[in-house]
């Protein structure tokens, strides 16, 4: 589809109008080898635009996995405080982009961040069920009758849940992976509570089978690739 050259530029290299204007005026963009001009169309799907020679990947839609650390907001406003936004690199980032679901603020681990709203809502939906999983750490060892607990279904805000897998990972330190199918507030710390744990650390290893990239340090993310983002989308089938 046909766009102004501006608001490709814009959108691709997550800058300003201005920047954008000020490329133009230089020369720098081509389209199919042509210098673009403002206010020109272009199809980014059919044609060629190149910035200072080098192609410009133009992508319908961005998919980013990031590796949360703690003490970061999964927001897109967090009145002063840091967001998962604010970790994104401009080479990566989009005017746009949001977390397809949230971290507590001390929780770590995989965010999913997108500018797709509709895949977001086929994610996060009641309906898709999308098994997210956690590695707990926690003040004590979870007790042995806790895996029966948590695969009953706990009543919790007058519901009954969903049932999640518990897996005991170690005693010293008491560490244990659970896997949860919806999500409510606090819900992986509440559930602990009811078994007489308190969870020290939360980390978020996969959401769907799409695991976390372990060469993602703290604070990094990366792009999904096309079969990454089809694992996700698979996992949302009805």
């Amino acid at each position: 589809m046909s766009e102004r050259i501006e608001k490709i530029l814009a959108r691709e290299l997550n800058e300003p109008r201005s920047r954008v204007k000020t490329l133009l005026q230089k020369g720098q963009v081509t389209v199919d080898g042509v210098v673009a001009r403002a206010g020109q169309q272009a199809d980014p799907d059919t044609q060629e635009i190149c910035l200072a020679g080098e192609p410009i990947a133009c992508r319908a839609f961005v998919y980013l996995m990031l590796n949360k650390p703690t003490g970061v907001l999964s927001a897109t406003d967090g009145k002063g405080a840091p967001t998962v936004l604010d970790l994104v690199p401009s080479a990566l980032g989009r005017k746009g982009l949001f977390p397809a679901g949230r971290l507590d603020k001390d929780t770590t681990g995989f965010v999913l961040l997108t500018d797709d709203g509709a895949f977001a809502h086929r994610i996060l939906s009641p309906r898709s069920h999308i098994p997210k999983t956690y590695i707990a750490t926690l003040d004590k060892p979870v007790p042995p009758t806790a895996a029966a607990a948590f695969a009953g279904g706990m009543e919790m805000d007058g519901k009954v849940l969903q049932p999640a897998q518990l897996t005991i990972l170690s005693a010293h330190p008491p560490r244990a992976q659970v896997v949860l199918r919806q999500g409510i507030y606090h819900q992986v710390k509440r559930m602990f509570a009811r078994v007489g744990c308190t969870v020290t650390a939360l980390h978020r290893t996969a959401m769907g089978v799409l695991e976390l990239d372990p060469t993602l340090a703290p604070g990094d993310c990366r792009a999904l690739t096309p079969a990454e983002v089809a694992l996700l989308a698979k996992d949302t089938v009805q």
